[in-house]
């Protein structure tokens, strides 16, 4: 093991060609389109979700409020608006560290 990794060191760093593989940047494209469906899913149902968590939390603020309770709930609003934000910026974060 130590003599191929020194071997491939050589290769990339000497100058020399070696048989080392680049790999490319861009995914096969019917792997590229699955994915993206995929991503495109995810991202809807996260963004359906937000949407149920706010009108629920919206819901159960509204009925607390008519009994008298505290409003305990503004944290719940907190955390999901908190995962709306990340599911949001998910991609465009991502596309910003590794690109």
């Amino acid at each position: 093991m130590k003599d191929a990794l020194h071997t491939l060191y050589l290769a990339t760093t000497a100058g020399g060609t070696g048989d080392v593989p680049q790999p490319e940047k861009q995914a096969p494209g019917d792997l590229a389109d699955a994915v993206n469906t995929v991503l495109g899913i995810a991202a809807w149902a996260g963004t359906a979700a937000g949407v149920a968590g706010v009108i629920v939390t919206g819901i159960m603020m509204a009925v607390s409020m008519k009994r008298g309770e505290g409003s305990e709930h503004l944290s719940r609003l907190g955390m999901v608006l908190g995962g709306c934000v990340l599911v949001a910026t998910a991609g465009p974060t991502v596309a910003f560290l590794f690109a």
